[in-house]
C-alpha cells in the first residue's frame, strides 16, 4: 500500500538547529490548507488507485493547524483516496499544542498516532534549543494523550549537544521508558548550514559539537532501550516489537508515496518529485491549478545507491538476491566485493542472502553505505 506525506510549513518558533522549511507566521494558514487540498487532487492519479496504508503530517509543526484546517484536508483525503481501515495516520506535534482542547479535537479526526517533539525533559536544554514548550509540558502532554486514548505515541529526543551530560541523557531515556510509549526516535544533533546554531559556532558563541560525546550517548541509547525491550530497527528509531513506524519503514523499503506541501518530496517507484520550498510560490501555483514541483529522474545507479543507503540503516538489512534480481549481476558482484572488508572488520554480518550492520557497524552506517555506491564509471 502507498503512503501520503503532507508537509505543514508553520512553527511557533525557530529552533536553533532546524533547517527544515517553515514559517513562524500563521497569516496564510487558510490559503495553505486550500493549496494542499488542491495538490492532493492534482496528484491523486499518480498512485494508480493503490490503497493508502499510511498518512503522515510532518513539518514544521502540523499541530499548530486549527482543527478546521485538518478536517478540510481529511475531507479531501477521504473523498478522493481509498484509505485502508487500519491505516497508520500520524501527526507530528509539539507538547505545547497538545492541551486538552486540542487533543479532544484531534480525537474526532482520523489521526491515530502522534509523533511528539519532546527533544529533552530539561528546561535549560529546551531554552538552549529555543523550543516553545517546557519540561513539565513535555511529560504532561504524553500522559494527557494517553488518557484520551492515543496509545500509539512516538517521542523524539536529541543527543550530542553541549548541555547534555551523560547523566542527563540517561534520565531522558529513562523518562521515555517510564512513560510506556511504544516508539522512540532519537537523533544525534548535527550542525546544518544557515541555522542559528551554525552561526553561533562560527562566531565563537557556542562550542562545536563533540563526536565522542555523540558516540558515547548513542551507545547508552542502544543499551538502555534494548534492556527495556525496544528493538533498534533503524539507526535513529527504536520500538516495542511490532510497533515500527509504518510510514517511515515504507520509505526505507522504497514504497511509493505522494509528497504534498511546500518542500515535500514524493516518490512514484521510479522518479522523485520535489516541491518548491517557498510558501508564497507554492500557494500561488496550486491555487492556479499548477503543480509547484521539479522531477528528478532516477537512473538504475540512483535507485541502487538509495536502496543500499536506506536498507543498511534498518535491522532487516540489504537482500543480496534482491540486488541481483532487480539491479543485475554486475551490481551483485560489486556488492559482494564491497561488503567483504566490512565483514572482516566486524562492521557487517551476512546471514544467508542478507547483510546488515553489526552493533559496531551502526556507529558508521552512512560511511559503510556510501562505500557500496556505484556509478556508470564503475561499469565501463
Amino acid at each position: 500500500m502507498a503512503g501520503i506525506y503532507i508537509h505543514v510549513p508553520f512553527c511557533k518558533k525557530a529552533c536553533t538547529y532546524c533547517d527544515f522549511h517553515f514559517s513562524t507566521s500563521l497569516q496564510y494558514v487558510d490559503e495553505m490548507t486550500d493549496a494542499i487540498c488542491a495538490e492532493l487532487l492534482l496528484k491523486k492519479e499518480r498512485l494508480n488507485g493503490q490503497q493508502i496504508g499510511s498518512i503522515y503530517f510532518g513539518g514544521g509543526t502540523p499541530s499548530v493547524l486549527p482543527i478546521a484546517s485538518l478536517q478540510k484536508i481529511f475531507d479531501t483525503l477521504t473523498q478522493h483516496f481509498s484509505i485502508d481501515q487500519d491505516a497508520e495516520i500520524t501527526l507530528e506535534a509539539n507538547p505545547d499544542d497538545l492541551d486538552a482542547k486540542k487533543i479532544g479535537g484531534l480525537r474526532a479526526l482520523p489521526v491515530n498516532r502522534f509523533s511528539i517533539g519532546i527533544q529533552s525533559f530539561f528546561n535549560e536544554d529546551l531554552v538552549w534549543m529555543n523550543r516553545a514548550h517546557t519540561a513539565t509540558e513535555a511529560e504532561s502532554c504524553v500522559k494527557r494523550s494517553q488518557d484520551a486514548g492515543f496509545e500509539n505515541l512516538s517521542l523524539d529526543l536529541i543527543y550530542g549537544y553541549p548541555l547534555l551530560t551523560n547523566e542527563k541523557w540517561l534520565q531522558n531515556i529513562q523518562k521515555v521508558i517510564s512513560l510506556e510509549t511504544p516508539h522512540l526516535s532519537a537523533y544525534s544533533l548535527t550542525v546544518e548550514p544557515k541555522t542559528a546554531l551554525a552561526h553561533a559556532i562560527k562566531r565563537g558563541k557556542q562550542i562545536p559539537l563533540n563526536d565522542e560525546q555523540s558516540a558515547d550517548q548513542f551507545e547508552t541509547l542502544i543499551s538502555k532501550t534494548g534492556a527495556a525491550g525496544f528493538e533498534h530497527y533503524e539507526i535513529s528509531n527504536f520500538s516495542k516489537p511490532g510497533k515500527y513506524a509504518l510510514h517511515n519503514t515504507n520509505y526505507w523499503r522504497g514504497v511509493p508515496y505522494l509528497g504534498i506541501g511546500p518542500s515535500a518530496h514524493g516518490f512514484d517507484g521510479t522518479n522523485r518529485y520535489h516541491n518548491v520550498a517557498n510558501n508564497a510560490v507554492y500557494i500561488k501555483q496550486l491555487l492556479n491549478g499548477k503543480l509547484a514541483e521539479t522531477v528528478e529522474e532516477l537512473d538504475q545507479y540512483d535507485r541502487f545507491n538509495e536502496y543500499m543507503m536506506t536498507s543498511l540503516r534498518t535491522m532487516w538489512g540489504a537482500n543480496l538476491e534482491q540486488v541481483k534480481s532487480i539491479y543485475g549481476k554486475h551490481y551483485y558482484a560489486d556488492t559482494l566485493k564491497n561488503m567483504q572488508p566490512f565483514i572482516e572488520s566486524n562492521w557487517l554480518e551476512r546471514d544467508l542472502d542478507t547483510i546488515r550492520l553489526t552493533p559496531d557497524g551502526k556507529f558508521f552506517a552512512d560511511y559503510i553505505a556510501s562505500e557500496f555506491f556505484l556509478s556508470e564509471d564503475d561499469h565501463r
